[in-house]
């Protein structure tokens, strides 16, 4: 195992341990019949920037391509999630919890250094998945360890691409979501309600009018409760007729389609597709709903309560050592300094998963994980909040303690407090709803 391998590794245990592997609830199809092909994407995501552009072939390059995408990737622009080109080769990413294991020796392979650049130069260079296959074998493909990736031909024929192995298969009809087939128990992915609406959807039926794939993709979108989130966009694709459907925040009233080819005629370009739609309330709501990751003022706030409580626990906790036995509340200085640990590690939580402000309260893991008690943690500042507040008081009129640490310990409530605004505000105290 190279030392890439083994830092990379590491990385991700250190990242699971923070991120966890709640991931985003992405699903596809891909349907086939008659000579047809059909392929429908749902993308989950909080992105604001949902954007579709097109690309000509240029250089080397041997085909023409569409993609949609949401997440910007600095200067190489817009990370694909889905795309066509003009051979009728379609892809889907969606994320998907990985095991480390099924490793294989990589040493042979080329690297993948820009993720971006790679997936897209896929639909630039291969016209069905077979040359798709041969493409990929060349590259370390586990580089995308949280990721499974399809691509579907105008044949039918599909190719599933996870970080350890590649599946090449050619059913009518296929589902797919975010869990890795060679790996994931159907008892698993049929607990995805978004995968099973799809299976059970297709059970006893198929056909590859838009309606009847409008109804499919429509039955596989989410839309959560609390905030509307869920759906950013889905979209159709006909791989023979080089069509492209798109629907946007789970509104399927209101299609926009494209013809790929003209798209092409008409240059390179991009579009945002929040400008092609008519207003969408749940999108707004969207927009307006201000978290660390969307927010820089809130994520520098957060950063300097983290140095507020870090300073504050060790002066705290020193002082209680010291003087514990003649100051006055020096109990207190121990409550202060257990808050403040506490708080900065939620502060680090909140600063690194963004799935806590979006899914109901108190927020569970896919899986147990120490998230699941963590989420209780807004409750635990209330109760000790109380107490400090009432000592905070008492001391600024008395004169046990010293200038710096009365003013001090006042900072401090006055962040639980405005910390314990921005809870309500997140929704993390409604355990009723």
């Amino acid at each position: 195992m190279t030392r890439i391998r083994i830092v990379r590794i590491l990385l991700l245990s250190m990242l699971l341990f923070f991120n966890f592997e709640k991931v985003d609830s992405c699903s596809m199809y891909k349907i086939t019949k008659d000579g047809k092909t059909i392929v429908g994407t749902n993308f989950d995501a909080y992105y604001l920037t949902p954007t579709i552009w097109f690309e000509n072939a240029t250089n080397n390059k041997k085909y023409g391509a569409g993609y949609s995408g949401g997440r910007q990737d600095g200067a190489n622009g817009i990370a694909p999630q889905s795309g066509m080109n003009s051979e009728g080769l379609s892809f889907s990413r969606l994320a998907s919890p990985t095991p480390l294991n099924g490793q294989v020796d990589t040493k042979n392979k080329k690297q993948i250094t820009n993720p971006t650049v790679y997936l897209k130069d896929i639909l630039h260079y291969c016209k069905n998945v077979d040359e798709v296959k041969e493409y990929i074998s060349q590259y370390d493909h586990s580089y995308f360890l949280q990721d499974v990736f399809i691509y579907i031909d105008k044949s039918g024929k599909y190719l599933v691409v996870e970080p350890y192995t590649m599946t090449i298969g050619n059913d009518t009809k296929y589902v797919l979501s975010n869990f890795c087939p060679s790996v994931t128990s159907d008892k698993y992915a049929n607990n995805l309600e978004r995968y099973h609406n799809g299976v059970e959807f297709l059970k006893n039926k198929l056909d590859t009018s838009l309606s009847f794939a409008t109804a499919l993709i429509d039955t596989m979108h989410v839309c959560r409760k609390k905030v509307g989130d869920g759906t950013l966009l889905s979209s159709i694709w006909d791989l023979h007729q080089g069509l492209i459907t798109m629907y946007f925040y789970h509104d399927y009233k209101h299609p926009v389609q494209f013809n790929l080819q003209d798209e092409l005629n008409k240059g390179d370009h991009i579009l945002d597709i929040t400008k092609l739609f008519p207003p969408n309330a749940e999108f707004e709501k969207l927009t307006t709903y201000r978290i660390p990751q969307n927010s820089k003022a809130i994520m520098s706030f957060l950063m300097v309560c983290f140095g507020l409580f870090s300073f504050s626990g060790f002066y705290f906790f020193v002082s209680y050592l010291r003087k514990r036995k003649t100051a006055a509340f020096s109990k207190q200085k121990l409550l202060l300094f257990t808050l403040c640990t506490v708080m900065n590690y939620y502060l680090v939580v909140l600063a690194t998963n963004m799935y806590i402000f979006y899914f109901p309260s108190p927020y569970k893991d896919y899986k147990f994980s120490h998230l699941n008690i963590a989420a209780y943690i807004p409750f635990l500042t209330i109760l000790i909040l109380i107490p400090l507040i009432l000592t905070n008081w008492k001391l600024l009129k008395e004169k046990t303690w010293n200038l710096f640490s009365k003013l001090l310990f006042t900072v401090n409530n006055i962040a639980f407090i405005l910390l314990v605004i921005l809870f309500t505000y997140w929704g993390l105290y409604n355990i009723l709803n």
